[in-house]
């Protein structure tokens, strides 16, 4: 039986790979930081996956597959990536589509990358993620091995993943269901997607494992269709109507308004205010009548959105953001929904001051 191991694979891809490979018949053993209990033929190694002591014992063993769902810092996986490489026969690095710059045509593998484009000094002297991802890259690209496959999917959804621009659940759905306004950003919501299942996803990055003919490229990993964040939005809204029994308001702010209630300057300026199409023309000439059709991201959206409002569980909340939010929109979050004393004095300070 191949063995294939999963570092941090308890998010929205890693969930749904372990649950196939183990239907396809793959001993799976996956890294997680809690304790978990073996389930469904899955194994659980309880232990975080960037600890050096860790990942030494677990490289110990050889794997017919690693995938790599950690996010690194560059000077990190620089000091690991050889170790994970000598230690599988095929060593799969979770990339991201955020890697390109902007392009007009629908992205190939071939479009610029940001890191190899951008004349933004600021920019280009920080590791932010699309930077990161693409110098990590190049370590493997630059490499004397070539046992790795490098996956680049886009933005991905499930019933605990809906994104809103930038926004996680956390950031948007929680303010709807607790009544207050969503804040958004007018430039995005205007702007191109692609957006994708992360169970298609999952099911195409195993058909990738142990396929030799993938060792030393690259591949994106999305859907062909685009929408519009406002479509997307009207999709949210709709279901929301639907299951509530509500809609919930939302108010557009300028992308400088947006940036401070949110963050993430970057990742907005060089990703969210493009519009993004793929062409996954690569993928389907090496994987044919194997790569199946992916979900419909509005039926998608749809089922996973009334998923998860039929038992709504959201992770840390934001405070901070929270607050400046509801500043800009002149409303109060109940104290009672504030998690502890200092989030609590995080919120006041960020609200009121």
């Amino acid at each position: 039986m191949k063995r294939i191991l999963l570092l941090g694979g308890t998010g929205a891809m890693g969930v749904h790979l372990a649950e196939l490979a183990v239907n396809a018949g793959w001993a799976v053993s996956v890294t997680t930081r809690g304790e978990r209990v073996g389930q469904n033929g899955v194994n659980f190694i309880c232990g975080n996956a960037r600890d050096e002591q860790f990942l030494r014992r677990l490289l110990t063993e050889h794997w017919d597959v690693i995938v790599d769902f950690m996010v690194y810092r560059t000077d990190e996986f620089a000091n690991r990536f050889n170790r994970l490489l000598a230690a599988c026969d095929q060593y799969l690095y979770l990339s991201s589509a955020r890697v390109y710059a902007d392009s007009e045509a629908p992205i190939t593998e071939e479009s610029p990358r940001l890191l190899d484009v951008s004349v933004d000094s600021k920019y280009l002297a920080t590791d932010e993620y699309a930077l990161s991802k693409a110098r990590q890259e190049n370590l493997l690209f630059e490499s004397d091995l070539s046992n790795w496959t490098i996956i680049r999917p886009y933005i991905t959804y499930s019933e605990q993943r809906l994104q809103l621009g930038v926004l996680e659940k956390e950031a948007w759905l929680y303010r709807a269901l607790k009544g207050r306004t969503v804040v958004f950003c007018e430039a995005i919501n205007e702007r191109a997607t692609t957006i994708t299942h992360g169970c298609d996803v999952a099911s195409t990055m195993l058909l990738l494992c142990g396929n030799k003919a993938a060792h030393g490229e690259a591949y994106q990993i999305t859907s062909g269709n685009s929408l519009r964040w406002s479509h997307i939005l009207d999709i949210y809204q709709a279901v929301f109507q639907e299951a509530i029994g509500r809609r919930f308001s939302v108010e557009l702010e300028s992308t400088e308004t947006f940036v401070r209630a949110h963050g993430s300057r970057y990742q907005i300026i060089y990703d969210r205010l493009l519009d993004r199409s793929f062409d996954i023309s690569k993928l389907c000439s090496l994987l044919g009548d194997r790569l199946q059709d992916f979900v419909d991201p509005v039926n998608g959206l749809e089922q996973c959105l009334k998923a998860f409002l039929q038992n709504p569980a959201f992770l840390a909340i934001d405070w901070r953001f929270e607050a400046i939010k509801d500043r800009i929109t002149h409303e109060r979050a109940s104290f009672s929904e504030v998690d502890s004393a200092r989030s609590k004095i995080k919120y006041y300070r960020s609200r009121y001051f």
